[in-house]
């Protein structure tokens, strides 16, 4: 005779949970091997089946388990339950359904034990569910029963055989049967599929199931169920909380606590610790001793049964981006995981949730709209839509969204006044995306299911509901939505542990991460993030100051070299305190400093109002303004006369920068740290284009250092963003130091694409899979990355010492860092709030390597 459970310890996908049952995360999923662990640990775990993921698959394909054997591991007057087990908890999984067993007769036991109403009440829950879950039956058919109790009970029995011809199943081996087939199927269904692929699971991931007893929880004593945790799970700070539901002498009595779990319709407003201490106290053992033996902080779920503990699962605690890493840290610091492992544990792009403020995860959003996600953060304010408001509207400490169709740099002081952006047009390395980024301003581009009327100064959303000027918004830039009103925030969360992991991640890391700073303000914030120097400093953000734009505009009136070199002396200074700033900010590290790059129509007004106070502040005619401006528009300026082409028809321009370089050099390793300077040359193709501009610098750096009696050194290399000086770096190199690839406009060129106006059709691209990701967002591989690895290899066979980084947006993208990595690269650089994540992102590509992974 087969002693109980032979049947079912012999069958490999259909097992008893015990000690040393063939149980694994890969097999039979992650909930089964968690309650393995648990009953290792020797904690009254209820008896549980596990159902393998072949065993699922074949019970969706119409082949049903042994449901005898199953059953018969359990009391014949026990209710089930089943819940999902995928191979990873958080790809998630079809409902639990709970009470299964439950028919007249067990309703008439309970009624003894509980009380007519209490049971009447569960077989209500449990024949709505069923109805609903199992039987697929629509909800509403119970809308119209008002009943509670044993007449309701009646009513939903009665709409029950309405609806399916046949009356609720009796028997407990037909309700699992069927709650089987339901649940196997629902997570074969395209909408489930869907649905954890986007969680990361591979479309192929399997479905295990686990049956487990239910424990009454009813009884003279205290009895209740409910789950703890012993950390909060939005700030990872140690707090038990959770819920409770009590039982006891059929009360319902559900509460959420702070510091114990309270029973707030208790009228005796006492918690659980003080109704029942000795229970409380082993489910704090318990779930201390989870987080020791399951290396994780567990929620404990569990039922009381006459002050009884019984553990029914152990889940993972869901929680934040900033406790996830709180929880790693500490982990780490009590010796329970490894620094690495603490390291690998927090999602690198996680980090921007840590960095910037964002709404709240329990505040109510009111959506308007969703766009771009182009730079994280959340920030409220009064909608504003030109520059001159956000500066004025900052004046008077009241907080501002700038509002534009598309920025440009005139608009960048506007975008420093306001605390978040939004743009009708634009894609992630437009200029509102990546000055926002800069900045670390919260900032959505591509909205353009929004109708934005900026002369009116109107917004109008979807729904019709219309917004002007001083009205109250919020934007989500970390999921890409325009919230109407203030939602509740959390502030950044830069703390003790933030900077912990992060010196873990240094120790980690084989390749340097600098930031792209363009101003004092920026350079600092790379230094608060610990960047290894400045990877890129765009200087023509430098120019855009009101008093230094109407210089520049003289100079691009003035007709002779000698008057451009004239006009250009006025903004020397300027730009040489500009840079010694930027240089004691850094104390000695590198600072890479490209020559003006825009074409000089952005420098001019386009408005007719804007060229009439341009004339009169440079005493022309008009129409000499308007023509001037005519003779300098351009069919496609990005590809036009800029970068090196101008630095070589307009040679003053860079003259004049690289005297200011130089000059403020000595002046900054005068009182600090030795300064060597980094000049780069922005849009590189020949190099007979390299030899004219590095023969100019040269010039300049000699007959500064004849002038001031002194020498200093300095470093001369190229921006790599056009195909051809990827194709013909053996002939760029010899001249230069460094390679820098400006991954934004080598995407654009090798592509075809406006990285401004991608955003209009690139979700569509991505979406039916013509990319597989926004290639302005991660590194393409295939294309732009074979460019780098030509690029990379043709230039360091003729210079081996020559210096190989990439200084576009995708520095800070984890995927793109690990293409530069394996290319030997020798930093990224990225905008100062993403250095962070890039050094996070770093520090787990080294481990992996190391680990083999």
């Amino acid at each position: 005779m087969k002693s109980k459970g032979a049947a079912v310890q012999n069958n490999p996908h259909t097992t008893l949970i015990t000690a040393e049952a063939p149980v694994a995360a890969n097999t039979h999923g992650g909930r089964a091997k968690c309650l393995q662990r648990l009953v290792r640990l020797d904690f009254p775990v209820p008896r549980t089946v596990a159902l393998s993921f072949d065993a699922v698959q074949r019970i969706a394909g119409g082949q049903v388990p042994d449901i005898a054997a199953i059953l018969e591991q359990f009391d014949e007057a026990a209710l089930l339950c089943v819940r999902p087990s995928s191979e990873d908890p958080d790809w998630g999984g079809p409902g639990a359904i709970l009470n299964i067993g439950m028919n007249d007769a067990r309703y008439v036991d309970l009624s003894d034990e509980m009380g007519n109403e209490a049971a009447a009440a569960l077989s209500l829950r449990f024949v709505q569910s069923y109805a609903i879950h199992v039987a697929r039956l629509d909800a509403d058919v119970f809308d119209d029963i008002e009943a509670d109790g044993l007449e309701g009970l009646r009513q939903s029995l009665r709409a029950y055989e309405d609806e399916t011809d046949e009356p609720f199943p009796q028997d407990r081996g037909e309700q699992l049967v069927a709650v089987l087939r339901s649940m196997a199927r629902a997570w074969d269904g395209t909408s489930a599929r869907l649905l954890r692929q986007a969680k990361g699971a591979p479309a192929d991931a399997g479905l295990g199931l686990v049956i487990q007893e239910m424990v009454p929880g009813v009884g003279q004593g205290e009895c209740g169920s409910g789950v703890l945790q012993l950390i909060d799970p939005t700030t990872g700070l140690q707090q038990i909380t959770g819920r409770y539901l009590s039982q006891s002498q059929g009360r319902d009595a559900l509460g959420e606590g702070v510091a114990a779990l309270y029973l707030e319709k208790d009228p005796r407003g006492k918690s659980l610790e003080e109704v029942a201490p000795k229970a409380f106290a082993e489910l704090k053992a318990h779930a201390a001793i989870m987080r020791e033996k399951l290396r994780e902080e567990m929620q404990v779920e569990f039922v009381i049964e006459n002050g009884h503990v019984h553990i029914l699962d152990g889940v993972r605690v869901q929680r934040s981006a900033r406790a996830a890493m709180r929880i790693a840290v500490r982990l780490a610091e009590d010796g329970i995981i490894p620094q690495q492992e603490a390291v690998m544990r927090v999602d690198p792009h996680s980090l921007n949730e840590l960095l910037h403020r964002q709404v709240h995860p329990d505040a109510r959003r009111d959506v308007l709209t969703t766009g771009i996600a182009a730079s994280p953060g959340a920030a409220t304010g009064n909608l504003v839509f030109t520059a001159a408001e956000a500066q004025a509207s900052a004046a008077r400490g009241e907080p501002c969204i700038l509002v534009r169709r598309e920025t440009s740099p005139e608009d960048v002081r506007g975008m420093h006044a306001a605390v978040a952006v939004l743009t009708e047009k634009g894609g992630m390395t437009s200029h509102a995306a990546v000055i926002g980024r800069g900045l670390g301003l919260p900032c959505i581009v591509g909205a353009s299911e929004m109708r934005f009327q900026t002369k009116e100064k109107m917004l109008t959303a979807q729904d019709g509901r219309v917004f002007k000027t001083g009205d109250k918004l919020t934007i989500d830039g970390t999921s890409g939505q325009v919230l109407a009103g203030q939602p509740a925030m959390l502030e950044a969360a830069l703390d003790d542990c933030f900077q912990t992991l992060m010196s873990w991640a240094d120790a980690e890391r084989d390749i340097e991460i600098r930031a792209n700073a363009d101003t004092p303000a920026d350079a600092q914030t790379a230094r608060n993030f610990s960047a290894q120097g400045i990877g890129l400093c765009r200087t023509e953000h430098m120019f855009f100051d009101p008093g230094r734009l109407i210089v520049m505009r003289e100079m691009i009136f003035a007709q002779t070299s000698s008057g451009r070199a004239a006009v250009l002396e006025r903004l020397l200074p300027m730009q040489r305190a500009d840079f010694v700033q930027l240089f004691r900010i850094m104390e000695g590290q590198p600072v890479c400093i490209r020559l003006f790059d825009p074409p000089l129509h952005e420098f001019l007004p386009t408005t007719r109002s804007g060229q009439r106070e341009l004339a009169e502040a440079l005493d022309l005619p008009v129409s000499d303004v308007e023509r001037r401006v005519a003779e300098m528009t351009e069919y496609n300026p990005m590809l036009g006369l800029r970068g090196v082409r101008l630095g070589i028809t307009v040679p003053e321009i860079y003259d004049m920068q690289a005297r200011a370089i130089f000059e403020a050099t000595l002046e900054a390793s005068e009182e600090g740290a030795l300064v060597v300077p980094e000049v780069m040359i922005p849009l590189v193709s020949a190099k007979r284009e390299v030899e004219l501009v590095k023969s100019r610098i040269d010039t300049v750096a000699a007959s500064v250092a004849a002038e001031r009696g002194q020498e200093f050194e300095y470093r001369l290399g190229v921006m790599v963003e056009t195909p051809r000086a990827c194709l013909r770096a053996d002939e760029i190199a010899p001249q230069t130091a460094f390679l820098s690839f400006g991954t934004n406009d080598l995407t654009q060129m090798t592509y075809g694409l406006s990285r401004d106006d991608a955003g209009r059709f690139m979700s569509a691209y991505v979406r039916q899979g013509v990319f597989a990701e926004d290639p302005f967002h991660v590194l393409d591989p295939d294309g732009v990355g074979e460019l780098l690895k030509l690029g990379s290899e043709r230039g360091r066979r003729v210079q081996p010492d020559v210096t190989l980084s990439v200084c576009g947006e995708h520095g800070g993208n984890p995927e793109s860092i690990a293409i530069c990595r394996d290319l030997g690269f020798d930093y990224v650089s990225c905008s100062p709030f993403r250095v962070p994540v890039a050094r996070l992102a770093a520090a787990q590509l080294a481990i992996s390597s190391r680990l083999g992974g």
